[in-house]
């Protein structure tokens, strides 16, 4: 049986967009059309060397001939980026996911506040064009260390919406820098900020948001990777399946999806780092002990829910919907 969910894809073109930045123009192997997307959305890449990554398309959600990604050579790369710059060449093939989306634009929205931090910039521009090619009210702010580290300059410079994006420089002059309290300014019914970036750069601005008085609601956010190290208060607990009623230990320094793997019980993963989402799974009985970057602060609260992947318990056992 064919695993639609993949795809063989093509690399037509890969382009340094700016310091220790590329892109990578995407297109099916048999020449057929694309699966449609939507703004925002990610796809999974399989990397040459078993990993796999997640990156935001960055083309226009209309175009089905090709994807775009863009990749920051990471000097913390778990290997994933150093891979993406370092072995994969124009002519090569891959196998990707189909496009999926945890970060969609709000149908809602009357306007839209977008801030991308570096690399961040990749779902946050596939938005921009969105909004303004149906008409939509936004204002971007793209937020970088410096202009030749700023990838996607020229494009944003030819697009029809370019006087709606401020550029802000780490190395630039003190008053050309993001002033997070002026650009939330006062909140509204109608207005949403979305946010990619660096987690760093996201903690900041999500944090004087919800200081600001922002409801959760209006605030959208994707984290590209999250610190996923053990902590000393991490213990061992029981992992109940409720569809057989077995009991699996989980020791203190192995996580549930390793555990869950080692008694012969397989778990989807991707990030393995609790910010795509893949693995959630459903908890029936117990306290979730919450890592993850992926869940909202209310979704994180029901605990009915959580990232295997990352995320402990709080309670002797969970029961989980496996």
């Amino acid at each position: 049986m064919t695993d639609t969910s993949e795809l063989s894809v093509r690399v037509a073109r890969k382009t340094a967009e700016a310091l220790d930045i590329s892109s990578y123009e995407l297109v099916r192997t048999d020449g057929g059309p694309l699966p449609a997307f939507s703004a925002g959305s990610h796809i999974d890449v399989h990397l040459p060397s078993g990993q796999t990554r997640q990156y935001s398309l960055c083309n226009d959600a209309s175009e089905s001939h090709r994807y775009l990604i863009g990749v920051l050579r990471d000097p913390a790369s778990r290997g994933g980026s150093r891979a993406m710059h370092d072995e994969v060449k124009e002519g090569d093939v891959l196998r990707i996911s189909t496009p999926k989306n945890h970060f969609e634009l709000a149908h809602e929205a009357t306007r839209s506040i977008l801030l991308a931090g570096g690399i961040g910039v990749t779902p946050i521009l596939c938005m921009a064009e969105r909004l303004a090619a149906i008409g939509n009210p936004f204002e971007m702010h793209y937020c970088t260390r410096s202009p030749e580290r700023t990838a996607f300059r020229q494009r944003i410079a030819d697009a029809a919406f370019a006087p709606q994006v401020q550029f802000h420089f780490d190395d630039g002059a003190a008053e050309q820098k993001l002033s997070i309290e002026r650009v939330l300014g006062e909140v509204r019914p109608g207005t949403h900020l979305y946010v990619c970036g660096p987690k760093g750069f996201m903690d900041w601005v999500l944090g004087g948001a919800r200081a600001a008085g922002w409801p959760e609601a209006q605030l959208h956010y994707e984290f590209f990777a999250a610190d996923v190290s053990p902590s000393a208060d991490d213990s061992s607990f029981d992992v109940k399946l409720a569809s057989s009623g077995r009991v699996i230990r989980i020791p203190a320094d192995r996580t549930v999806v390793q555990a869950l793997c080692d008694a012969g019980v397989d778990v989807q993963v991707s990030c393995e780092q609790g910010v795509c989402g893949t693995c959630l799974t459903r908890v029936l009985e117990g306290e979730p002990d919450h890592k993850d970057l992926y869940l909202t602060p209310e979704e994180q609260a029901a605990n009915d829910q959580f990232t295997p992947c990352c995320s402990r318990s709080r309670s002797p056992m969970l029961v989980l919907d496996l």
